[in-house]
């Protein structure tokens, strides 16, 4: 037995008894392949088996697979699931046939493993890992990876995991090749380094990471309130790379919701007026009484902020963002100034906001645990990279969470 299996195996049973959540492991599980083995690339494509198709539910690296879904009879990955057998190419600059023949779906990959996701009864999916450093795989890096597989299929098996990928959703906003620098001192310092992200109607996208990852100026670059140094963008099916001033301003104020740390509030309005002098300025508002009713508010419509707590002004702030009816609320650490459960207050509003009002929230953390009750959760990594990115099937509630 290998020692880079041993290594790699026990940190990837650590990782799937610990966690609570089994996709959250799995995300896990294939971040600790990818860096066992040297991989800049790699996805987990998960068997649908209503559609009879596989679908990548978790990527690391800079290609972002989340939510496609590999073709009948081409490609490496349906060939793996056709067989049961793992497969390796080597270099093919001009783009793989991973899991389609349509040239929009093709990644600069070299140097691929492809491995079963297999139990002796079942082929559940599989794992590619791609772009390895230092060339081709060696027979016990492949041996390691076809037999963490098999521990990972075995504990999906064994936990009655049931793949049932969320129907398709439209893209509202799309971002491509983003790219963020600032002058430092006599240096340029890039801050976002080619983020690729589409966001979906109606979900809680949570994006995570560290201090200093690039977290707020992504959420800034999608709130207009800053600028990419490259890059494009597409909001409801229309280019928005360079807008005018006039453009910018209309985008901000009717499409775009924000939640902000500090609450933001005007200290000599009451509840009702902050929310009343957001909703004036757009051109077609919800009510700001009944805005405030959403948040369990309403009682409190004549207090001023001095005579609230902090989670009664988050919710105020939570009110505010949505009386515009935006298409896009952006919450940018929301909880973080906040006591635990006020802070889980909080997340419940956001939480009955996207369940009832059918919005559509990204949320900056760095708070692991309100990952568990995310629709789709990205991992930023320093120097403004996507490490990861996974779905969470089945969010856990927000009243389940603890810290």
């Amino acid at each position: 037995m290998n020692k880079l299996f041993v290594q790699t195996a026990w940190q990837i049973m650590e990782s799937l008894r610990d966690a609570d959540i089994l996709e959250s492991a799995l995300s896990s599980s294939l971040e600790i392949l990818q860096k066992s083995i040297g991989c800049e690339d790699g996805a987990i494509w998960m068997l649908d088996d209503q559609s009879e198709s596989i679908i990548a539910f978790s990527c690391c690296g800079p290609n972002n697979y989340v939510g496609m879904s590999a073709k009948p009879e081409i490609g490496i990955l349906d060939r793996v699931m056709s067989t049961g057998n793992s497969e390796t190419d080597g270099q093919l600059p001009n783009g793989i046939p991973l899991f389609s023949d349509d040239d929009t779906t093709h990644f600069p990959l070299e140097n691929i493993l492809c491995v079963p996701l297999k139990t002796p009864q079942n082929t559940l999916g599989c794992i590619h890992l791609g772009n390895k450093k230092g060339g081709d795989f060696t027979d016990d890096e492949i041996q390691t990876v076809e037999n963490c597989a098999a521990i990972i299929a075995l504990d999906i098996e064994d936990k009655g995991f049931q793949f049932r990928p969320n129907e398709d959703r439209k893209a509202i906003l799309s971002l491509r090749g983003i790219v963020k620098e600032f002058m430092s001192g006599d240096e340029i310092r890039r801050i976002l380094d080619g983020i690729d992200l589409d966001v979906y109607e109606g979900e809680l996208l949570v994006i995570l990471g560290e201090s200093g990852c690039g977290k707020s100026t992504l959420l800034n670059i999608i709130g207009g309130m800053d600028q990419m140094t490259e890059g494009s963008i597409e909001f409801n099916d229309q280019d928005f790379s360079h807008p005018t001033e006039e453009e910018l301003t209309d985008y901000r104020r009717n499409s775009i919701g924000f939640i902000f740390q500090a609450y933001n509030l005007m200290p000599n309005l009451s509840a009702l007026e902050n929310v009343r002098l957001i909703a004036e300025l757009v051109e077609s508002p919800k009510e700001p009484l009944e805005a405030l009713d959403l948040v369990g508010m309403k009682e409190k419509a004549n207090n001023y902020p001095s005579t609230l707590s902090g989670g009664q002004q988050q919710r105020v702030s939570i009110a505010r963002a949505i009386a515009k009816n935006p298409m896009i609320i952006l919450a940018d650490e929301p909880t973080a100034a906040l006591d635990f459960e006020t802070g889980q207050s909080v997340l419940m509003t956001i939480e009955k906001i996207v369940m009832e009002q059918k919005a559509t929230v990204i949320m900056v953390t760095h708070n692991v645990e309100i990952t568990k009750m995310a629709n789709r959760v990205i991992k930023l990594r320093s120097g403004g990279h996507i490490s990861s990115m996974h779905v969470n099937l089945h969010p856990v509630s927000a009243k389940e969470l603890e810290w």
